[in-house]
């Protein structure tokens, strides 16, 4: 699941533009980019570990007041625009499937912020688990067979995998793609999935250690796959939001029209799996932030998800970011969207630096070395990107 919410239309659209313009030779930046997010979802699947809460509720208790506050209006910016990008992300792929069908790119957007809501208001935990397991399944051997049927030379990708390589001006897209990979707000939903998996303390860590380390396995294949893809198929078009469909139609020349409906359905597996992570997932960190602004006490007798604040933020994501859909260009939601998360990530890292280095507070599962400098390296390289993004809007 954390593969499947962390793999959307960005990860797709930036791994695409990388390999259309840079080919193979960056490679090694999706490593990084996978290795980052590993490092920073430990980091806050530890912290629940070693003190039984989740993060947000570490930074209401541990941290300034107005640290909360900030995460606050940042989720309600995010989701707003998190719920229109998916929405046209879904609306886009469908519509390219099915180019004479009975929707236009808003109709199709609409239905699949709807089918959301439906899928996880009612379906509960044990079914939106299972949607996603044939979601993730069908998405990554489509992609993936992609990438291996354009025979790729194999010293290539080996010397693009472990020799970094910085082509003329490809910095601000490197480190796009290495915050592209693996999602943003959405790493912390895996406290709320790993506790309705009743995994905790000390006997859980080991588990969740290598749980991480498949999902980014998986993220970074799939994100090695799509520039492979770009960089074999090298399509004309290079403008960035009309790239996946461009890519889609070069396939067909190469392979038929098997190979460009393929990678469409990988396509909409990828953009509605992530859709229905992010429907399910965000809302236990709306409900979670509200809870203790409010300050009010964590009851057993009724489960998060049943809550007014869960459903209020599952209504606001599948209901008024549907006006995003007015948009002349759907794809242009989804180039936002990328923006609004990269302001995340610089937050994240510094104060997982804060709570996971005191001793009092985790004990034993005290940040090491090692992890200390992934997350200064993590800091630096999502401060880098944060700042880029900034200076594009000024």
């Amino acid at each position: 699941m954390v593969a499947a919410t962390g793999v959307g239309a960005g990860d797709l659209i930036a791994a695409a533009v990388a390999g259309q313009r840079y080919g193979i030779a960056v490679l090694w930046a999706v490593l990084v980019g996978a290795g980052c997010k590993w490092i920073l979802n430990e980091g806050v699947a530890r912290w629940q570990l070693a003190t039984g809460q989740s993060l947000i509720a570490g930074w209401a208790r541990e941290l300034p007041r107005w640290v909360s506050w900030y995460f606050g209006v940042y989720l309600a910016i995010w989701g707003f625009v998190v719920g229109g990008a998916l929405g046209s992300a879904c609306g886009v792929a469908a519509n390219s499937l099915w180019p004479d069908g009975p929707m236009s790119v808003a109709g199709w957007a609409i239905t699949h912020a709807l089918a959301g809501f439906v899928l996880v208001r009612w379906g509960r935990y044990r079914v939106f688990e299972k949607l996603m397991q044939y979601l993730i399944a069908a998405m990554f051997v489509i992609v993936v067979v992609c990438g291996v049927a354009l025979r790729p030379d194999m010293g290539s990708v080996l010397r693009g995998l472990v020799m970094p390589v910085v082509p003329p001006g490809s910095v601000w897209f490197i480190l796009g793609l290495i915050g592209g990979v693996g999602g943003s707000v959405t790493l912390l939903c895996y406290g709320y999935w790993i506790r309705e998996k009743n995994w905790q303390g000390d006997e859980a860590h080991f588990r969740v250690r290598w749980d991480l380390g498949i999902a980014y396995s998986l993220t970074a294949l799939f994100g090695l796959a799509v520039i492979v893809i770009a960089a074999g198929a090298a399509p004309a078009d290079n403008s960035g939001s009309a790239l996946i469909l461009a890519l889609s139609d070069r396939l067909g020349e190469l392979f038929g029209a098997t190979g460009r409906v393929a990678f469409l359905i990988g396509f909409w597996c990828a953009v509605f799996s992530s859709l229905l992570g992010v429907w399910q997932g965000v809302p236990y960190l709306f409900a979670d932030w509200w809870r203790e602004i409010r300050r009010e006490a964590a009851t057993d007798n009724k489960r998060i998800e049943e809550s007014k604040p869960y459903l209020g933020f599952l209504v606001f994501l599948a209901g008024p970011p549907l006006l995003l859909q007015l948009f002349d260009k759907p794809l242009l939601v989804v180039v936002v969207y990328a923006v609004v998360g990269a302001f995340f990530m610089p937050f994240l890292a510094s104060t997982l630096l804060v709570l996971n280095n005191r001793r009092g507070l985790v004990g034993a599962f005290k940040n090491t070395a090692a992890v200390n400098t992934g997350l200064v390296v993590s800091l630096i390289v999502f401060g880098l990107l944060f700042s880029a993004e900034i200076a594009k809007w000024l």
